[in-house]
């Protein structure tokens, strides 16, 4: 992890750890390693998601830009994969994400997309950090008419739809689908899509008032989704989180369907439809064993990678596989996506329901999820460090592989989003891997 960006951007507390001026030089610093070749005047592209230091930041970002000869083009509150898409299709030269993604409105965060729609790779990013944490004196600032301009686009939104209902290429009618929007950016695009594609749509957690994102709602808390598709006749739930680049769902029973499953789902079709590139899925480390089990028994193959849909796809794009994700949710189908869109993971999901006239519980049920625990220890950057070089600690992790043996596993990293060091165990015995869980989780807190 570089000092400024983790594995999905620059993130912290708005206005305390993101405040305007590092959010106006990264503005600045983007522009300058991003478009070094350009001769033109470079244009960059700036989304938002709802909470409300976005409007804050998007003006400092822009004026970042703006001051080092870029015209910015700001789009509103869309969805990250949207600017992912945009950025492409309107020949902009880069393209910035304002978003905390899943996290509370106290936090926010800056995304960079190359102009080919990607999420920098570390090498970019760290030349970003340099300049911005070290020296900033590579930068030139223009003057007159070489100042970048400030233009908006509130209406490429409805180019990102139009782009999901070609890339589903699916009749939904029928179909009665509960959608949470986490008060999120999905609560100006899902309604549309999934009408569009024909659903009967149930909306829910769709009125952002810039405080509310995420709370109590989307895809880390799916409760209120499960009770109303419990109470309710509908064939699916799905929910998103902030910036729409997550999707989880719920059968008709009001039973999850996380992201492994989803993977799982859409990598049978994919091979039953002669589309599934290699046979692979690509994964990551957290990734439930019950997903290799049922890749096993399909002859699929699955390829892991660290946390983060970002490495996830660079395996994808290396050798053209066409499937892969996160347990979380973020699912990437390359041949329509450059990142983790959740919409286009809905409304694939439900894709799958019209065409073969089956439950969601029976679609989902081609996997089955081993029990897993996952302890959260809040930590600082001293004591993520600690993890690798601890004696004690890595005794007590060694000391639960021996006793999970072949039956399961556990993994411990420090999370690149939050403060947090996780803890993830499975295993066949639920109260075992939750005792195993406690027991290092113990030792790591005893080090802080």
């Amino acid at each position: 992890m570089g000092r400024l960006f983790g594995t999905d951007g620059a993130r912290g507390i708005a206005n305390a750890q993101l405040t305007c001026e590092l959010a106006t030089n990264i503005g600045r610093a983007a522009a300058f390693v991003l478009t070094e070749k350009t001769t033109e005047k470079p244009k960059v592209l700036i989304g938002k998601d709802t909470r409300v230091s976005s409007n804050m930041l998007e003006m400092a970002l822009a004026a970042g830009l703006c001051s080092v000869g870029a015209d910015v083009v700001l789009v509103g509150f869309v969805p990250t994969p949207a600017i992912a898409f945009l950025v492409n299709d309107r020949q902009a030269d880069a393209g910035i994400m304002i978003s905390a993604s899943h996290n509370p409105c106290e936090y926010n965060g800056i995304k960079i997309f190359d102009g080919n729609g990607y999420k920098l790779p570390d090498s970019l990013e760290e030349k970003i950090e340099a300049l911005v944490l070290d020296d900033m004196s590579p930068i030139e600032f223009p003057t007159g008419g070489e100042v970048g301009s400030v233009f908006m686009r509130y209406d490429y939104v409805d180019l990102y739809i139009d782009h999901l209902v070609k890339s589903v290429n699916a009749d939904l009618s029928g179909l009665k689908i509960a959608i949470d929007c986490a008060n999120g950016c999905a609560s100006y695009t899902a309604e549309k899509l999934f009408k569009r594609l024909g659903a009967q749509v149930y909306m829910m957690h769709d009125s952002p008032n810039g405080i509310n994102i995420n709370h109590h709602c989307g895809s880390t808390n799916m409760e209120d989704l499960i009770d109303y598709v419990n109470g309710h006749d509908v064939d699916l739930g799905l929910a998103f989180d902030g910036d729409s680049d997550r999707c989880l769902a719920v059968d008709e029973n009001g039973k999850l369907i996380d992201g492994d499953r989803m993977i799982a789902v859409f990598a049978l079709d994919l091979k039953a439809k002669g589309k599934l590139n290699d046979n692979t899925a690509v994964v990551t480390v957290m990734t439930n064993l019950g997903f290799k089990h049922f890749a096993k028994a399909n002859d699929i193959n699955v390829l892991e990678t660290k946390v983060g849909d970002r490495y996830v796809l660079e395996e994808m794009v290396k050798n053209d596989y066409v499937i892969g994700g996160e347990q979380s949710g973020h699912i990437i189908f390359k041949n329509f996506a450059t990142t983790g869109d959740g919409q286009l993971s809905g409304a694939m999901l439900a894709s799958v329901l019209a065409s073969t006239g089956k439950p969601a519980s029976e679609i989902a049920s081609v996997m089955t999820v081993l029990p897993q625990t996952m302890v959260n220890i809040k930590a600082s950057n001293e004591l993520k460090s600690k993890l690798g070089t601890d004696e004690d600690i890595i005794k007590a992790i060694k000391d639960v592989e021996k006793a999970l043996g072949e039956s399961g596993r556990i993994l411990v990293r420090a999370s690149g989003t939050e403060p947090l060091i996780r803890v993830m165990l499975e295993g066949e015995n639920i109260a075992e891997i939750k005792r195993l869980a406690k027991q290092v989780a113990k030792v790591i807190e005893d080090k802080a």
